[in-house]
């Protein structure tokens, strides 16, 4: 960091200028554009909940597109400009920023704000990161379900303004930091699970060239664990109307939730919240709805009958609490006697998916019908295959998913030190 230091000495002697982000910077607060409003091709845009989920420092690509007429109502993006979520259902999310690097200009939504200035567009992204940042972010948010930092408030929010040449310096550094991050690591980790997911769910001869490819990639104790699988049995492929049945939901909504209410499960948490099961819930409904609403049962596998994308429909989380548990009517509960977690791991599959998506309606609101849900196949092993399946997935799935265990150290150590050194490079004597 001597390059840096010998900046600051020579460019700013007596510190570094802070100035209020409204001094510097025009900031427009973004309006629209549900995910319903997504094409396939078209104009990029940038979504407020892909900036949490998928989006990192900066962005050359956009990962969605809306329609030219669409995109004509909607904030405009230009390339060096920030775009900042304004609300989130937790403060560590609220005002994360993106910085748009692209080459053209692209748009974005409700609950968001675009921030065009003339500043290093990584600089400021890198900054919305720093504790000193978070300080203040945290004097100005409201609400208590629902985080939110208003575009009013943003620009009251004080950030150091170093010469452009130190803001550059400085990115270098922190980009070299963010190419060795974990994130890399991880999405390596989540194409190793689906590998190993879609060819557990492969039986017969198929299954059999799958293993010799898994044995070139997989850890020890997994191979021991995936060469188990022979063909001693006969795997019996069926559709899930004749192995179960399927209970549709009923309507209640978010304003019906209580604190000492119903447990219940309401489509949009299976996209967000849940995993492949569940033993307890995150949400609860107004008791005296109770005898209006349909349930699903210990081991019923719950349904999203509906989704934005074809992605979505039909995701599922296998029941596993210990009592009845209300759902949405946009969601089934599918009764049946196999084991719930092989079930809801099988409709994350690549086979699963194939077929669903003949079935899927085109609407707007993609959605599956009772009819066509009982119409899909799934393969039927003994049950003591599919605890063996469900087993190795379990396993797999933590590697993923336990930062703490299933990412190596040495990982979390350069996580640590990348976060030292942001803080620390973004930390300047400020000028009298």
């Amino acid at each position: 960091m001597s390059r840096i230091d010998d900046l600051i000495a020579e460019l700013c002697p007596e510190g570094v200028v802070f100035r209020a982000l409204g001094d510097i910077a025009e900031l427009v607060r973004g309006n629209g554009m549900p995910k319903s409003d997504f094409t396939e091709s078209g104009i990029g845009c940038i979504h407020y909940g892909q900036i949490y989920t998928h989006y990192g420092i900066w962005a050359t690509e956009t990962l969605s597109f809306v329609a030219p007429e669409t995109a004509a109502l909607l904030a405009k993006v230009e390339p060096g400009d920030l775009i900042v979520t304004n609300t989130s259902e937790n403060l560590e999310d609220v005002c994360k920023a993106v910085a748009w690097l692209g080459e053209s200009q692209i748009v974005t939504g409700g609950h968001t704000t675009v921030i065009r200035h003339q500043q290093d567009a990584r600089f400021l992204s890198y900054y919305f990161c720093t504790p000193a940042f978070f300080a203040q972010k945290q004097k100005y948010a409201t609400g208590t379900k629902v985080i939110d930092v208003s575009t009013k408030s943003l620009a009251k929010v004080i950030i150091p303004v170093p010469p452009l040449e130190i803001q550059r310096e400085i990115v270098k550094v922190l980009d070299t930091f963010t190419e060795l991050d974990v994130n890399a690591e991880l999405e390596a980790r989540r194409q190793q699970y689906r590998y190993y997911r879609d060819a557990l769910f492969t039986f017969g001869e198929q299954n059999k060239q799958t293993n010799k490819q898994t044995n070139k990639q997989t850890n020890k104790q997994t191979n021991k664990q995936t060469n188990k699988q022979t063909n001693d049995y006969t795997i019996r492929r069926t559709t899930l109307g004749e192995i179960g049945r399927f209970i549709r939901g009923r309507r209640f909504t978010k304003t019906d939730f209580a604190a000492d209410g119903i447990g219940c499960i309401h489509y949009g948490e299976i996209y967000t919240h849940y995993g492949a099961s569940a033993r307890s819930v995150i949400s609860r409904v107004r008791s005296d709805l109770a005898p209006a609403l349909r349930y699903a049962q210990p081991g019923d596998v719950v349904i999203a009958a509906v989704g934005e994308t074809v992605e979505d429909v039909c995701k599922a989380v296998a029941w596993l609490g210990d009592e009845e548990v209300a759902i949405h009517d946009d969601c089934f509960a599918f009764r049946h006697a196999m084991n719930p977690k092989f079930v809801s791991y099988y409709f994350q599959s690549a086979a699963f998916h194939a077929e669903k998506n003949k079935f899927v309606s085109r609407a707007k609101l993609k959605r599956m019908s009772m009819e066509s849900l009982s119409r899909l196949h799934i393969p039927v092993p003994p049950p003591e295959e599919q605890a063996r399946i469900v087993s190795i997935l379990d396993k797999l799935d933590a590697l993923i998913n336990d930062l703490s265990s299933g990412l190596p150290a040495e990982i979390a150590a350069r996580r640590r030190q990348y976060e030292y050194y942001r803080d620390r490079l973004l930390t300047f004597k400020e000028a009298a």
